[in-house]
């Protein structure tokens, strides 16, 4: 069976590492919730975040590139790099998961779905919508993130 979108990167992360990605994003909230001034810059931040899908688009990109270029400066058998490349973006595309996706988790990309998680947890935090009431910021941060995770 094929995965959602949403979940199909998630549900082949590591849960240490799942749970690594949540507690940052839940330590950021609580410290803009303290420092609301600086959410507006946090949220240009985000707006520039790469997120797991362009990290390994990019990631075969370039390494199929190469693999292409090796082909054609040093032989035929070189061309198995793209091919190679270019089967593990298609298992990823299907399945979610490919050999570099591990090691990209780990070194912090998040889904295109964490980081609008974590934007709107900051807009909820601002005030962006109806019904945000003074409360103390650690309250504040963790009523964000569960309107967020909804």
């Amino acid at each position: 069976m094929i995965p959602t979108s949403a979940e199909r990167v998630s549900i082949h992360t590591d849960p240490d590492v799942q749970r690594g990605i949540r507690r940052r994003t839940e330590r950021d909230l609580h410290y803009y919730a303290a420092h609301p001034e600086e959410i507006a810059l946090r949220l240009h931040e985000l707006d520039a975040e790469w997120d797991i899908e362009r990290a390994l688009e990019a990631n075969a990109g370039a390494l199929a590139g190469l693999g292409a270029l090796l082909a054609l400066l040093g032989g035929r058998r070189r061309a198995v790099i793209p091919l190679v490349v270019g089967g593990f973006l298609f298992q990823h595309a299907l399945q979610g998961w490919c050999p570099p996706l591990p090691v990209l988790r780990r070194l912090g990309f998040r889904t295109a779905r964490e980081i609008d998680t974590e934007r709107v947890a900051l807009k909820l935090l601002r005030g962006d919508f109806e019904g945000d009431g003074p409360e103390e910021p650690a309250a504040r941060a963790a009523r964000a993130l569960r309107a967020a995770l909804r």
